[in-house]
């Protein structure tokens, strides 16, 4: 029988690796800027993200997607990704967590 991974440790492993990636403009990962707006993983271990930029002219709006999608499809049993880009809600500066607001001095 093929090991079983628990599909919330999977989307644990996928917060963990999207907290390695930078917006290049802010100290901060893209997780706790909220640009992170939902993961799914079904039980095909196939994941789906739905992400925002910091504004729909952000430099990286070609690259960040793309980085997001190879560091995630490296994770082992992880199948197939797709990120689907939303600016609906458009990303402010209120979607940061705590940790984001302290680390840029706004709190």
């Amino acid at each position: 029988m093929e090991d079983q991974i628990d599909v919330n440790e999977l989307g644990e492993n996928i917060v963990r690796t999207l907290k390695t990636i930078f917006d290049p403009e802010i100290p901060v990962d893209i997780y706790e800027l909220g640009l992170i707006y939902d993961v799914f993983v079904n039980e095909n271990y196939d994941v789906k993200i739905l992400m925002t930029l910091t504004s729909p002219n952000c430099p990286v709006a070609e690259t960040l997607p793309m980085e997001v999608k190879e560091k995630v499809s490296s994770i082992n049993l992880v199948k197939d990704v797709e990120i689907e880009l939303t600016f609906d809600p458009p990303w402010d500066k209120e979607m940061m967590s705590e940790e984001a607001k302290l680390e840029l001095g706004m709190l």
